[in-house]
């Protein structure tokens, strides 16, 4: 599904959103405007109550802003019924979460052909679709293991395979090594950088600077403003340099305790 040419992936034009609180009306984002283009590596940051979270959901279509104009893919979703947000939210972009959420009692395979399954994708074709993004990121010989039996970094590998099952515009990562011990993060950002090289749009929401600097430009919100749009050369830590340089080394580590 994901878009191609030089249209931008995310087009945001003036993004508002405001929550009726009490008597009165809370604005959480006030006139946000951005474009994100095809294969750009871009972090959203800011401190908690900076409308980040807000964005975010709006960006996913998990939520609709009460005014401004955002084309996801080149496709305005602003007249979008639920259905076809909810089939556009599956098909376009894929989410990374920080808490996984993965079906505990399912193989991986059967995790990341879930949302195949939504799209009406014949079985023996995601079955099989499911078992190459596996390999592709490192798990193709746990394909029948289910999320409680493998470690911290193996169910975000998982999920990474889930949220590329439906090749979508925009990779959505929430705080995506944020429950993992640091060398299993510089595991899953040097995936996400292979995806990049790869075509990938991604998107990385944190609180982290060091996970910021990895990307090639960054978001800053602040009070429900667009405080900064910082375009920089990445900085990436020795050990994500070495995970690079050495694709296929087996994924180690888990959750931080």
């Amino acid at each position: 599904m994901s878009g191609g040419g030089d249209e931008a992936v995310l087009h945001v034009r003036e993004l508002r959103k405001a929550y009726a609180v009490g008597g009165g009306t809370f604005e959480a984002l006030k006139g946000v405007s951005f474009d994100v283009h095809p294969g750009e590596m871009v972090a959203l940051m800011g401190p908690s109550g900076s409308g980040k979270s807000t964005l975010m959901n709006v960006l996913g279509l998990l939520d609709r802003p009460t005014e401004g104009r955002y084309r996801l893919g080149g496709r305005d979703v602003a007249d979008l019924t639920e259905n076809e947000r909810a089939e556009a939210r599956n098909e376009r972009v894929g989410f990374v979460f920080q808490a996984f959420h993965l079906l505990p009692r399912v193989s991986l395979l059967e995790n990341v052909a879930l949302g195949m399954v939504y799209a009406g994708v014949p079985a023996a074709v995601r079955r099989e679709r499911a078992r190459i993004l596996l390999e592709r990121v490192g798990l193709g010989d746990k394909a029948q293991s289910q999320p409680n039996n493998i470690s911290g970094g193996q169910k975000q590998r998982a999920a990474v395979a889930r949220a590329l099952a439906m090749d979508p515009d925009l990779l959505l990562a929430d705080e995506p090594t944020g429950n993992l011990d640091s060398q299993t993060g510089h595991e899953i950002m040097a995936l996400f950088h292979r995806l990049n090289a790869e075509g990938s749009t991604v998107m990385i929401v944190t609180h982290e600077h060091d996970i910021a600097r990895q990307t090639e430009r960054t978001l800053h919100l602040l009070d429900g403003e667009l405080h900064d749009d910082e375009r920089h050369a990445p900085t990436l830590p020795d050990a994500v340099r070495a995970r690079l340089e050495a694709p296929d080394a087996a994924p180690q580590g888990g959750v931080a305790a």
